[in-house]
This record gives structure tokens, C-alpha cells and sequence, in this order.
């Protein structure tokens, strides 16, 4: 039978560890569930800047040997983290309470998601059970049902653990803080987070994106501090979880953009093009995919845009460069590639193992988007990273001629929470057809500076003065004087 934990023991037991240490250093364990992560913390230095003030620790995902090799020799004490397996009724439980937060919170995305898994459900076994989810939900969709639907699920997980590791774990390391580097993908690292919580470990996390509390679910398990992207992220999760002090949701900005703005990660124009067959005499058009089940018939409308280049006199002769989405393992471009050699489609160098973002990406992307004349793209965070170059923005808010995608309608992410007010600043333009989009091409191409201050304003309103190549590192800064403070 699995050791019953007292939280009060373990905290007496780190405390008297702690005060007889002479001149210790702080001890932070920091999670990476995914791949992205480790672009957004190793390849920053935020890791660096926290390993020169306090011992790191990592438990991380192995997306392939060359990576955990290289984790390894920067940090040493590196773990796996393990794919632990939950019974089911917690699994059951997290579904409700996520079921349950979305139909309370019950935002464009949500209803989506919500409308979406209704249509998911075929048969008679999958419909039942979607009728059962929906029906268990219901009455804890509203505040505190859903404060009540965590606290079972918490005791829940606590009562029926299926491993001791990470317990014995942190009790070897004796950590001041445990970090998650990413909440949305952390199913894998629930259970690496509840043992810490189980022994007292202050914990913190990093709202890995804009759109993920209007899209992605709740927020699970509970952490005791948040590191978001902007104010109005901040305001928002403080109006969604109001059980949370203000104190404890700390703005840093996003170390995704970190290296745009590196000055090592830039390229020569020359080096840009040889890199990915362009010619550098002429304007680059950046069409940049998404998901194949979020946007179905896409090669269609890919190709309508470079026949639509094709034709435009007097312009030097536009090329249009690709960037396939690297979640998208579909292979659905590939006859197009075949077909039109006049279409760029670059490698994006990702290891598929974890949805691993190789170092040489840092580069490729920062000058994709530094080198580009106008970028088109549905709805996507790429928007927001062309405005940081200063860049025109076309969103495809029509969805592929010719092509039934019932029931996705690309229109509506223009709905969509976070997006929304990203097309009300005008920063971006949406091409309500075939012919707005050559309208709209033609104007970005020959006045790209035509609504330059609407994107300044949106950037400003996004992200203050955050843009400066130093998230990772704010988030470290944070990180050390929490666990100095834990540990004095």
C-alpha cells in the first residue's frame, strides 16, 4: 500500500534542511512536457540565467537522443518525465471538470470545441457517452461548482496516485520551487505537479499562449503562481479564477518571440534566400499553414494565391514561400509540391518526437518573417509576429472554393476571443474573397506602410515594452526570487 504523505511532515522535514544548509543555493525543478518548451527556456537562456544563481533541476520529454545529450550536458541532473497513467475516474474527472469550465465559460472557442464534440460522437456507444459528460457537467458549470469539481478532482488524484516516483523524487531533491513550463500540455506532467503539491513545493506555471484560456480548457491542476504574456491576459485569468491573488499572476511577456529579436538569430537577405531557394531580387509572400482538421481545403487556397501572384504585372514579380505548420503531419501539401515548383515550400526543421522545435528553426523563422514583403495566414499567431516586423497582414476569412468543409467555416475564427480584437485594431486585413485577397495584395505589396502605426498600436497595447528579446529571462528572474524566498 502507497505511503500515506503528510504535508505538514515534509514541509517540517524541508524547512530543517534548508536552515542547515550554510550559504545554500536555491533549488528549482522546472518541467518540460514538450518541445516547445525547451525552444522557450533552453534556447533563450532562461535556464542559463536561473543555473547561475541556483542548482536546476530538469524533468523533461526525449524527443531524441542529441537533445537529452545536450540537456544533460548544459544541466546534469536531468529526468525523464515519465508517462504516468491515471486510473480512470480521475482521468473521468478531469474530462467533467473540463466539460464543465468550457460550458460555463462558454466562449467562442469553447462553443466550438462544444459543437464540434457533438458532432465527434457517432454511433450509438459515443453518443451515450457524450450525453453522459454533458449531462455530469451541467450542474457544476458555474463558479463554485467548478472550485467544488476541482477540489474532488484533486482529492481524487491524491487517493488513487499510481506512483510514487516523483514523491521520492523531489524528497531526494529537496526543491524550493517547481516550474512548469507549459500548463496546456502538461497531461503528461499532472502528476509530476500534484506530487509537489501533495509535499508542500510552491509551485508556478507559464500560460504558454494568448488564446488558451478561451480555448484550451481550465486550468488543472491549481498552481500557486501564473507568468503570462500581457495585462489584459492577466485581468483575464484573474476574472476566470478569482480564487487566485493578484499578486501571483505576474506579466513577463512570451519567450517565443524571444529570438526575433536576438541580433545573432539574423540573417542577411542573402543568406535568407540561399537558405530556402528564393531569389533576393524579388518580394517574398509568406503564406503560413494551419492545422489540417482546423483548416481543411487549405492547399486549395494556397494555390489560388500563387496563380493570383502569377498574374500581377508590375510588381517584380512576387514569389510565394510556404511555411507548413510543423504540427501538421498530414502530408497534405506534398502533391502541391509535387505539382507547382514555382511554390516554396522550405523544410521547417522540428523533431516530431514531442513537437520539438529544432535550434536551427530560431533562425528560419526570425528571418522568414524579417525577409518577407506581406504575410497571409487564417487567423494565426504568425500575425502577430509579422507586426513585430512591420510587416502587412492578409487573414483568409474565406474558406476554399470549390471545396466542401462543412462543418469548419473559417470565418468564425475571426470570432474567436483573443483573435478578434486583432481585426478590430485594423492591423490586420480580412480578405473576404478571391478577389479581396488580390485587392488587398496589391495594396500591401505597393504600400506596406499603409496601416504600419495601427500595427505599433496593437503591439504597444499587446505587449508594452516586452518585445525586447528577454521574456525567457524575466520568467527567470521571477523563478529565482520565489525560490529564494521559499528557501530563506
Amino acid at each position: 500500500m502507497i505511503e500515506e504523505y503528510s504535508l505538514e511532515h515534509d514541509r517540517r522535514d524541508r524547512a530543517i534542511q534548508h536552515a542547515a544548509r550554510t550559504a545554500a543555493r536555491a533549488h528549482i525543478v522546472a518541467l518540460l512536457p514538450r518541445g516547445e518548451v525547451i525552444r522557450n527556456f533552453q534556447y533563450t537562456g532562461a535556464f542559463d540565467r536561473i543555473a547561475e544563481e541556483a542548482d536546476l533541476s530538469l524533468i523533461a520529454v526525449v524527443p531524441n537522443a542529441e537533445l537529452w545529450e545536450n540537456l544533460r550536458a548544459r544541466y546534469g541532473d536531468v529526468h525523464r518525465l515519465n508517462e504516468i497513467w491515471e486510473r480512470w475516474p480521475v482521468r473521468f474527472a478531469q474530462e467533467i471538470l473540463d466539460a464543465a469550465h468550457g460550458r460555463w465559460l462558454w466562449s467562442k472557442a469553447a462553443q466550438e470545441r462544444w459543437f464540434f464534440r457533438d458532432i465527434e460522437a457517432v454511433g450509438l456507444t459515443a453518443k451515450t457517452k457524450r450525453w453522459a459528460k454533458k449531462t455530469l457537467c451541467y450542474p457544476f458549470a458555474w463558479r463554485g461548482g467548478l472550485e467544488m469539481l476541482s477540489m474532488f478532482h484533486d482529492v481524487l488524484s491524491y487517493r488513487l496516485r499510481t506512483s510514487e516516483h516523483y514523491v521520492e523524487l523531489y524528497r531526494r531533491l529537496q526543491p524550493d520551487l517547481l516550474f512548469n513550463g507549459s500548463h496546456v500540455h502538461s497531461r503528461n506532467a499532472i502528476p509530476a505537479v500534484q506530487a509537489a503539491r501533495w509535499l508542500g513545493i510552491p509551485t508556478a506555471t507559464f500560460i504558454f499562449s494568448w488564446d488558451n484560456l478561451t480555448s484550451q480548457g481550465r486550468v488543472m491542476p491549481p498552481y500557486d503562481y501564473y507568468f503570462v504574456w500581457n495585462e489584459a491576459i492577466r485581468q483575464q485569468f484573474l476574472d476566470i479564477y478569482r480564487s487566485v491573488t493578484p499578486e501571483r499572476v505576474i506579466v513577463t511577456g512570451t519567450p517565443q518571440f524571444d529570438t526575433h529579436f536576438q541580433s545573432q538569430f539574423h540573417w542577411t537577405r542573402e543568406e535568407f534566400c540561399e537558405r530556402v531557394g528564393a531569389d533576393p531580387a524579388r518580394p517574398i509572400v509568406l503564406y503560413s499553414t494551419g492545422m489540417a482538421n482546423h483548416m481543411p481545403g487549405e492547399p486549395r487556397i494556397v494555390e489560388d494565391i500563387a496563380d493570383i501572384l502569377r498574374e500581377l504585372d508590375g510588381l517584380e514579380r512576387p514569389q510565394l514561400l510556404v511555411r507548413v505548420y510543423p504540427k501538421d503531419k498530414s502530408g497534405r501539401f506534398e502533391e502541391l509540391k509535387a505539382r507547382r515548383p514555382d511554390i516554396l515550400f522550405p523544410e521547417v526543421p522540428w523533431e516530431a518526437n514531442w513537437l520539438t522545435p529544432c535550434f536551427e528553426d530560431a533562425y528560419i523563422l526570425a528571418n522568414t518573417l524579417r525577409h518577407a514583403a506581406v504575410g497571409i495566414n487564417v487567423a494565426s499567431t504568425v500575425s502577430l509576429e509579422l507586426c513585430m516586423f512591420d510587416k502587412p497582414v492578409i487573414n483568409v476569412g474565406y474558406n476554399p472554393p470549390g471545396v466542401d468543409i462543412w462543418p469548419v467555416d473559417y470565418r468564425r475564427y475571426y470570432e474567436f476571443d483573443h483573435y478578434r480584437p486583432v481585426v478590430e485594431s485594423g492591423a490586420v486585413e480580412v480578405a473576404e474573397s478571391e478577389d479581396d485577397m488580390r485587392r488587398l495584395l496589391i495594396m500591401s505589396l505597393t504600400e506596406p506602410s499603409r496601416v504600419a502605426d495601427k500595427r505599433a498600436a496593437l503591439l504597444k497595447r499587446m505587449f508594452g515594452d516586452t518585445l525586447d528579446g528577454g521574456s525567457g529571462r524575466r520568467i527567470a528572474e521571477q523563478l529565482l526570487s520565489i525560490a529564494e524566498r521559499n528557501a530563506g
